[in-house]
């Protein structure tokens, strides 16, 4: 069993309290799958201590766009049937791993905003934006250049894999967007194959990074392709160099279906972390 956590990659060196707030969502996440939970399960879980903390782009913590809305993102793919869901353009509810993980019990795959918000409407309300959040908006939107450098420099997507004790594979991640983005802009992070990918023939990712460029590699599902013939490192180094050919950056973590695993990116750091029940190893350096 195994469960590997993230909470973005970029140039900014990982607080400790994001670190701390990283070895809770292992911890939470793991004990789902030594109670013998699923993989599905224990991925939402990590996922949601996460959203709940503000310390990330996510849930609570999510960036405001242009108009002072947060609208949030998220999916989440078990491997074993290939079962997905994902939200877009989620308000005012305050765990939208939740509501994609309740998409997946519908027909669809992915909802926006109208459709998730009506599913998710049992779930625990977000809060208005506070005035220290406005007023930061209000700097950045001053800036005219201030939304392309916080773009290449720090990419605070949060995302989770994981191996359970059947040999069931899942990934997910959530997020917040682009500080100040247009509304209606849709990055990676909800859709399948670009953010998050899980297939127990081969294995799990969950990506962070620059989420045009992601979108057009389909990075998640292009790694998982490439666990059939390689290794997770090398598969995921052979994609990385392909996206930073085209000018992106990102990171992500992958399990493959006999459960090895790594954790690369192309940033500087990335925050995550991963545990296999024996111990927590938390990641803060700068890349490998």
């Amino acid at each position: 069993m195994l469960l590997i956590v993230h909470g973005g990659a970029g140039n900014k060196k990982p607080s400790k309290e994001a670190l701390k707030t990283l070895s809770e969502s292992l911890s939470y996440g793991y004990n789902i799958l030594h109670n013998g939970g699923s993989a599905i399960d224990a991925v939402v879980m990590a996922i949601t201590i996460l959203e709940d903390s503000g310390v990330f782009n996510a849930g609570a913590g999510g960036n405001l766009q242009l108009d002072g809305i947060r609208r949030l993102d998220a999916s989440v793919m078990e491997g074993k049937s290939l079962g997905a869901g994902a939200v877009i353009g989620l308000e005012g509810i305050r765990n939208p791993i939740h509501a994609a993980r309740l998409v997946m019990t519908t027909p669809h795959v992915m909802l926006t905003n109208t459709g998730a918000s009506r599913i998710a409407g049992c779930l625990e309300p977000l809060k208005a934006p506070d005035e220290q959040a406005l007023r930061k908006l209000e700097k950045t939107k001053a800036k005219q250049t201030a939304m392309v450098r916080m773009f290449n420099r720090y990419f605070s997507t949060v995302g989770a894999v994981a191996l359970d004790g059947q040999g069931d594979l899942a990934s997910g991640s959530s997020t917040g967007g682009v500080a100040a983005m247009l509304p209606g802009r849709v990055g990676d992070t909800p859709v399948i194959g670009a953010g998050v990918y899980a297939d127990n023939s081969s294995g799990a990712v969950s990506c962070t990074g620059q989420g045009e460029f992601i979108l057009r590699l389909s990075l998640a599902k292009e790694i998982c392709r490439q666990l059939k013939d390689m290794s997770p490192a090398q598969a995921a180094w052979a994609s990385l160099k392909r996206l930073a050919r085209i000018g992106g950056e990102a990171g992500v973590i992958v399990i493959s279906a006999g459960g090895k695993f790594t954790i690369r990116h192309t940033t500087k750091y990335m925050t995550s972390g991963y545990t296999d029940g024996k111990k927590v190893v938390l990641k803060k350096s700068s890349r490998p």
